[in-house]
């Protein structure tokens, strides 16, 4: 079955760049932006080192283009899963299931992310970019409930189910001995997934009880 990602890399520059952008996922994958080279890319991608610049200019254009498809996919995940008429308790258990099995079909997505953050401030415009309109679905998602300031703004709440999503994935091999097993395992997911619903209901519940 094909991911979301997967089905995005036709390209309109055709499948040479599509071949690169699939190897430079790979490669940044294993190794950080750092630890790849172009001639690394052309050489998975099977091209020649002038057809990486030519598409993409440069690596860190490429890297961006990477992670412009995650970001695209993302967000379409997430707004898909949320643009129902369902009440918003079971839109907030969706939203926490397509969050999860977005990460989990793209384990690659939040290692490059973070990355980033921590190593790359030259990124962080690029970040911020495709990151403000995941923080303003989340906004309007929360409109009426959340206030615009103060501990349970929306901000709050964003953070709190990115982090509680993405955290499952990036720290799994350092929670593995803790944890009695692997915390990726399909029961061990499952189980996670349970607890983000009682989060979110545990969040909402919370909102919706508190004047501010």
């Amino acid at each position: 079955m094909q991911t979301s990602v997967q089905k995005m890399q036709s390209s309109p520059r055709g499948e040479t760049a599509t071949s690169i952008l699939q190897a430079a996922d790979e490669l940044f994958g294993e190794q950080g932006l750092e630890g790849v080279s172009v001639r690394d890319v052309a050489e998975r991608a099977g091209v020649n080192k002038a057809l990486v610049f030519y598409y993409f200019a440069s690596k860190e254009k490429l890297f961006e283009a990477v992670l412009e498809r995650y970001y695209q996919a993302h967000r379409a995940a997430l707004e898909s899963a949320f643009n129902t008429d369902a009440p918003l308790a079971q839109k907030l258990h969706s939203l926490v299931d397509a969050y999860l099995d977005f990460i989990e079909q793209h384990r690659r997505y939040p290692s490059l992310v973070q990355s980033l953050v921590v190593g790359s401030p030259a990124f962080h415009p690029f970040i911020q970019r495709n990151l403000e309109p995941m923080f303003r679905f989340t906004e309007a998602a929360l409109v009426g409930l959340s206030p615009e300031k103060g501990h349970l703004a929306a901000r709050h709440f964003f953070l709190d189910i990115s982090a509680a999503v993405i955290n499952t994935f990036t720290w799994a091999p350092v929670l593995a001995p803790m944890w009695g097993g692997d915390p990726l395992a399909p029961a061990a997911l499952a189980e996670r997934r349970q607890h983000l619903h009682w989060l979110a209901d545990a969040l909402l519940a919370g909102l919706t009880r508190s004047p501010g």
